[in-house]
This record gives structure tokens, C-alpha cells and sequence, in this order.
């Protein structure tokens, strides 16, 4: 019997190593295909475009739900709402009827030069050719929001099924969106005290201590945290399926009062307890602005404080995302630090300004020792804060061994595709078909999923590199 079964035993090892050749084999001619594409002095990026268009992706995890919209889709939305987009301002308005001056959605459509215009504006087409407004890029990134904003939270699930379609075609399983502002109030005795200049963080931890007390016995307020989870739950619907998972993160604006900002972080926080479609919370606008620069430590605070009543809330922070010029020097020196060390960010988003940061060395030892990742956005970076190539601290991150995702931030706005990242990854600098396969690989460990979900989804993923590798393998034979 133990000579049966040992027998038994070698015959499926034998078996699984039979099935397991061609696999490695496969994996092994993709290397050497993908190699050949980035070797030289200049990588052949048709056919990068075409090998990464093909090769799964497993998640994009840095990816906002309104900037991954194209403008097209909100102008049929426009209608669909009975609004009108101002013919002089390419603003939507909303309690005025389509006439001469303010066009409905088909008629701006059929204006070839108003249309143009329209998108010029909504997002960054034309940018590069000279042929659209010049203004400065990361003021033209930040005004889109502002032009298509009336409509961003109307028609919710046509949009994210769009965004579901788009991303099955491109080979992409997961997406981990910034979906909605969550809910807030004001409070003029917590600004007040906020923002009293040396307040110190016992009184700041005692105000944010009562005001949460207050949020908590503040029936309007909770009535309206339950009607975001349901909406989200709503919108939702016909989403997910063996194809394709989507999950959701709350934000806050960084640009609101102390108050404003702390009760849309609880708001946030408590949705993302009563619901698992809602995984972590982040922070959002555009960084440099006044009043995010003058209370970003604040903001530091408030989530250290909250991370202390909701301590498995996960936070995905944009931090770092500034450029030399863009603030004062001392700007510059500890955003991604504070997201990490006061705020306990999972992830960070962008990290841009790492190599300005006073602790750089102890931030890249922090994150490669604690496993924090940082979500890289090579499109939004060079097209918003000039920052590419040799200068993107990819370089470091990648040095230093800490671990990043690659990902989209707001194609729908800069109007790329996931794929194109990669192929901007891979052509500036030339990372191993191993690294760029672990970068896929970690878009899934990363992502603030149950383990049972990153399971299930690595195994798809699993099942998707055999295909596509096998697919480049019998392509790469017919050219020998």
C-alpha cells in the first residue's frame, strides 16, 4: 500500500511538472519578446502599446471616479438632467433651458468648433498641439472638475459601468475608485479653535474628541452618512461579476474649514465601517493650494485621532504630490512623512516630493519596512507638476525597494488608459517582464481587499498571465 501510494504520488508530481514546462517556458519567451521591445536606445513603444494593451493588469488602485469619466460621456448627461452648457463659459447650467446662448448636450455635439473648445476645457485634449487654451497645466487639470461637476454624481452607475467595460477590455479585474465626497457640516467653535495660531494637540485632541461626540448624537447628520452608504450600495448595482470587482473610497477636500474637513473625515470613517463596498478613505485637491498647505498638518492630526477610534480603516492619502516652484522650500520638506508617521497611511498616493523631503532616507526605510506602497501616476505627474523621466522619484522608490502599484489617477481628464502607464513605465525605465509582472501582481496585494477577495482575484490573474503568455509565446514563434 505505501509502495502504491508512493508511486501514485511521484506519477503527479511527474504530472505537474509536465503541465508546469510550458508554462515556465511561455513566461520565459515573454520575457525575452519584452525584452527585445525595451532593448536599445530607443524602446519600440507601437508594439509596447500593443503588448501591454494585451497583458493583464490585475488593479488600478490610485483612480478617481469623475476624472476617469471622459468628457463626452458628461455632455450626453447634460441632457439627460435637462441642463445646458453656456456657450461662453462651457459651464453647465442648470436652471436654464437650451436656447442661442446656452446649448444643449447633442447641439454642442454638433458645433465642431464649440465642441472642441468644450473639451479643451473638460479636459487635456489638444494640450500638446498648440491647439487649445494655454493655461498653466495643473490650473487646466484642476478647473475641468469645476466644468463638469453638476453633472459628476448624476447617472452614477451608467458611469461606472462604463468605466467596468472599459476596464474588462483593457484586461484590468480590479478598481479601487475615490467615488464620492462624504457627507459634513460646519462648526464655527472648532474652526475657531482649529485654527488659533499655537492651539496645541492635547486642546485639538479635546476638540475633536467633543466634536465627535456631538457628530455622534447629531441625528442629520448620521441620517446622511446611511444615505451615502445606500447610494453607494445603489449605484453599485450590476458592477461586480466574475469578470471584474469594483471597490469604493470616500473623500474629504482638503480646501474646506477645519470643521468641514474634520466631520466629512468621520462622516468617511463610519461609512466605511457599514460597508463592504467601502474600503478605505482618502483626502483630495490640489495640494499646493493656500489653505491645504496651511493645514495639512492639521489634517495629519485629525486623521492620527480617527485612525485611534477606527483603527481598521484603511487610508489611501495623496501626499507629496508638489514640485519644486510650486510652494515655498519648506513646502516641501514633510507631507509624505506626516501621511506615514502622524496620519498611519496604508498607501501613498503620488509621493512626489520625496527627494525634497527632510527624512527622505528614514521615509523610504518606513515604507519598504512596513510595506506601504506608493500608488504611481506617470501620466498625471508629467502632465500636472512637469515631473518625469529621470526626475520622477520612481527611481527612488524603485532604488530603495519600496514597493508601488502603477496606476491611472484621472484618465478620463489626461485621457490615457492603464495600459499606457505601463507603457510609459516600461519605455523610460526599462524594468525587468519580472517587475513589471510584480508591479500587476502587487496592484492586488495591495488593495484594501478581504483576504478571501485577493485570493480569489490573484487566482484569476493567475489564469490570465498563463493565457496572455502563452498567447505571446505562440506570436513570438511565428516570427523566428
Amino acid at each position: 500500500m505505501i509502495r502504491k501510494s508512493s508511486c501514485l504520488l511521484a506519477a503527479m508530481a511527474l504530472a505537474g511538472s509536465v503541465h508546469a514546462a510550458p508554462s515556465r517556458n511561455n513566461e520565459a519567451a515573454t520575457a525575452r519578446h519584452y525584452a527585445a521591445l525595451v532593448a536599445g536606445a530607443d524602446a519600440k513603444t507601437a508594439e509596447l502599446t500593443m503588448f501591454f494593451s494585451q497583458m493583464p493588469k490585475g488593479g488600478d488602485l490610485h483612480h478617481h471616479y469623475s476624472g476617469a469619466i471622459y468628457a463626452e460621456q458628461f455632455i450626453s448627461w447634460v441632457d439627460k438632467q435637462g441642463y445646458c452648457i453656456n456657450k461662453q463659459s462651457y459651464r453647465i447650467e442648470t436652471d436654464k433651458k437650451p436656447d442661442a446662448t446656452c446649448l444643449s448636450g447633442a447641439d454642442t455635439v454638433a458645433d465642431d468648433g464649440v465642441y472642441r473648445e468644450l473639451l479643451q476645457r473638460w479636459s487635456s485634449k489638444d494640450f500638446y498641439n498648440h491647439g487649445a487654451l494655454q493655461s498653466p497645466p495643473d490650473r487646466q487639470f484642476f478647473s475641468t472638475f469645476g466644468y463638469f461637476n453638476p453633472v459628476a454624481d448624476s447617472n452614477t452607475n451608467e458611469g461606472l459601468l462604463t468605466l467596468k467595460q472599459r476596464a474588462i477590455e483593457e484586461n484590468v479585474s480590479y478598481i479601487e475608485t475615490v467615488f464620492k465626497l462624504s457627507p459634513f457640516t460646519q462648526d464655527a467653535a472648532f474652526d475657531a479653535l482649529a485654527l488659533k495660531p499655537g492651539v496645541d494637540d492635547a486642546a485639538l485632541e479635546r476638540a475633536m474628541a467633543a466634536s465627535m461626540a456631538a457628530l455622534e448624537q447629531d441625528a442629520a447628520f448620521n441620517k446622511s452618512i446611511a444615505a451615502y452608504v445606500t447610494g453607494v450600495q445603489q449605484d453599485s448595482a450590476n458592477v461586480d461579476d466574475a469578470r471584474f470587482t469594483m471597490r469604493y473610497q470616500p473623500y474629504v477636500l482638503r480646501f474646506f474649514s477645519p470643521s468641514m474637513v474634520f466631520s466629512s473625515m468621520v462622516a468617511a470613517f463610519k461609512a466605511s465601517t457599514q460597508s463592504p463596498l467601502i474600503v478605505g478613505v482618502n483626502i483630495v485637491g490640489q495640494e499646493s493650494a493656500n489653505v491645504s498647505m496651511r493645514d495639512y498638518a492639521l489634517h495629519m492630526k485629525m486623521f492620527r485621532f480617527l485612525k485611534t477610534k477606527y483603527p481598521d480603516v484603511k487610508l489611501s492619502l495623496h501626499a507629496g504630490e508638489l514640485a519644486l516652484g510650486d510652494v515655498p522650500p519648506e513646502g516641501l520638506r514633510f507631507h509624505i512623512d506626516q501621511a506615514i508617521n502622524v496620519a498611519g497611511a496604508s498607501r501613498i498616493g503620488h509621493g512626489l516630493d520625496l527627494a525634497h523631503e527632510t527624512n527622505a532616507p528614514a521615509i523610504l526605510r518606513t515604507m519598504r519596512e512596513r510595506d506601504v506602497p506608493v500608488e504611481i501616476n506617470l501620466t498625471s505627474n508629467g502632465f500636472i507638476s512637469g515631473i518625469k523621466e529621470g526626475n520622477h522619484p520612481l527611481t527612488l522608490y524603485r532604488k530603495y525597494k519600496v514597493p508601488y502599484v502603477i496606476s491611472t489617477d484621472d484618465a478620463g481628464v489626461t485621457r490615457h488608459t492603464l495600459a499606457q502607464e505601463y507603457v510609459l513605465f516600461a519605455s523610460r525605465y526599462r524594468p525587468s517582464y519580472a517587475e513589471v509582472k510584480k508591479a500587476a501582481y502587487n496592484s492586488l496585494r495591495y488593495a484594501f481587499l478581504p483576504a478571501a477577495d485577493k485570493t480569489r482575484l490573484t487566482r484569476d490573474l493567475d489564469a490570465r498571465f498563463t493565457r496572455f503568455e502563452a498567447a505571446i509565446a505562440a506570436l513570438d514563434s511565428t516570427r523566428k
